[in-house]
């Protein structure tokens, strides 16, 4: 017999999980589930480096106002046939020299190009906060939605269990009505075949809640799940009357306080500050600089001639006297202005600014996209809540019928066929009032999250 792929998965993680069913001494409430993603998301994790290294930008902006300094300083010797530089004879002779320099530039007027470069850097920093946060909130509402998901199977499961509790009872009841004469037998192998259909669900339904715990862990980056389990909490109220508010008064608040606006309104001023940069290329640069330096030599020097004309060797000046004789100074202004450069500096300018009405266009589209979304999460919440409200008439409704279908079979006025089929139809409007329960508090949560209502509040480092 082959084994389906998925179900030996299933199988696995459900042994896993079943070893270390009885050590489970923590139960993750919907609070520390979004805190702990946050804490250890990968994607956050690198998110949060990009923050940092906008920084780092800003830092190296600002250098740009402070002036440049570099020193240097060589040492080299020369071998051989060399020129007296004192009598201009060729001799054999060994030069040491050193020399030593200092030099320092600063830009005074570069355009402006320095001051929006900062200015940019710091609005760099803010743009990757928000895409932070942008991260952290979205993080936080798929949080919530496979925390919700694993309370929506919880509930189904212990639906499925009572069920086939009731149904083993019903079924000795049964075999003791079937003994009485009451019922026909062929009613025991109905009740048989319905306790191996709800011990079937029941499977279905461990193994939806397992799927569900494991899909919860990875997003969570948990290293050891094997016993990882939520908090029940089937509170399914509208705590912050969010449903009171207008489409149009979640809309406003929306634009106010969501982070991808702001994103966008910050990548504009961004747009901004790099036409600005590129224009500064068309305007003249001056620049100051400073230089300084020295030099020895430590070769014999020539101080005087013999009898015989050959020339008489002193030793070298001493070294430090040598650097104090030979300083120098040099420094000044440069001036360059751009005269023509092949069109690079109008086609930059023109590059960015295709740029920047592009950061226009974003940001209006996500202000467009805020609105729908915005009408569509309240359409949403609001048909989501009918929807619950109406499945639970229906559950109350089923479940007089099977109260009034349970006092016939007992007495014998109702075959078990008519029965079950009752049963089956009470067992589905409780799955339905489950699931629409969690589909109406998961809509809500998108609801209030539009109005600024965070799932958790999100602490900034």
């Amino acid at each position: 017999m082959k084994i389906n792929k998925y179900n030996s998965l299933v199988f696995a993680l459900l042994f896993g999980f079943g070893l270390s069913s009885q050590a489970q001494t923590k139960q993750w409430t919907l609070e520390e589930c979004v805190r702990y993603a946050i804490e250890n998301n990968i994607t956050i994790k690198l998110s949060e480096l990009d923050v940092k290294n906008a920084d780092i930008d800003k830092k190296d902006a600002f250098g740009n106002y402070l002036p440049s300094v570099n020193g240097n300083a060589s040492h080299s010797w020369n071998i051989g046939l060399n020129q007296d530089v004192t009598t201009g004879l060729l001799r054999n002779q060994t030069t040491q020299y050193s020399s030593v320099g200092l030099n320092a530039g600063v830009d005074i007027y570069k355009g402006l190009q320095i001051q929006n470069t900062y200015r940019r850097a710091k609005l760099s920093i803010i743009a990757s906060q928000y895409q932070l946060l942008k991260m952290q909130e979205d993080i936080s509402l798929n949080v919530a939605n496979a925390f919700l998901q694993i309370l929506s199977y919880k509930e189904e499961l212990k639906v499925k269990k009572e069920q086939l509790s009731i149904d083993e009872k019903r079924f000795k009841r049964s075999e003791e009505m079937v003994n009485a004469g009451t019922i026909p037998r062929g009613d025991l192998y109905d009740l048989k075949a319905t306790i191996a259909t709800d011990q079937q669900a029941i499977t279905v339904s461990e193994n939806n809640l397992l799927i569900s715990k494991l899909s919860l862990a990875q997003l969570l980056q948990l290293k050891e799940f094997a016993d990882f389990d939520v908090i029940d909490d089937t509170n399914a109220k509208d705590e912050n009357n969010i449903m009171a508010q207008s489409p149009i008064d979640i809309y406003n608040k929306a634009r106010e306080t969501r982070t991808e606006l702001k994103l966008a309104q910050t990548n504009l001023e961004i747009a901004e500050k790099n036409v600005a940069i590129a224009k500064g290329a068309y305007q003249p640069t001056l620049s100051g600089f400073y230089g300084f330096n020295t030099r020895a030599s430590y070769s014999d020097k020539v101080v005087g001639v013999d009898a015989n004309g050959d020339p008489i060797l002193g030793g070298p000046d001493p070294v430090f006297q040598q650097f104090s004789d030979n300083k120098g100074h040099n420094f000044g202004f440069q001036l360059n202005v751009p005269i023509f450069n092949g069109f690079s500096v109008r086609n930059n300018v023109e590059r960015n600014k295709v740029s920047l009405e592009k950061s226009k266009i974003d940001l209006e589209q996500k202000s467009l996209d805020l609105q729908r979304n915005v009408y569509t999460a309240f359409t949403n919440a609001k048909g989501a809540l009918n929807t619950y409200e109406s499945s639970t008439i229906t559950l109350e409704a089923r479940q007089q019928a099977y109260n009034y279908a349970k006092e016939k079979y007992d007495v014998g006025l109702m075959n078990s066929f008519d029965f079950t089929q009752a049963q089956t139809l009470l067992t589905n409007a409780q799955s339905d009032v489950i699931r629409t329960k969690y589909d109406y508090i998961f809509k809500i949560k998108i609801l209030e999250f539009y109005f600024g209502i965070p799932i958790v509040p999100i602490i900034t480092k």
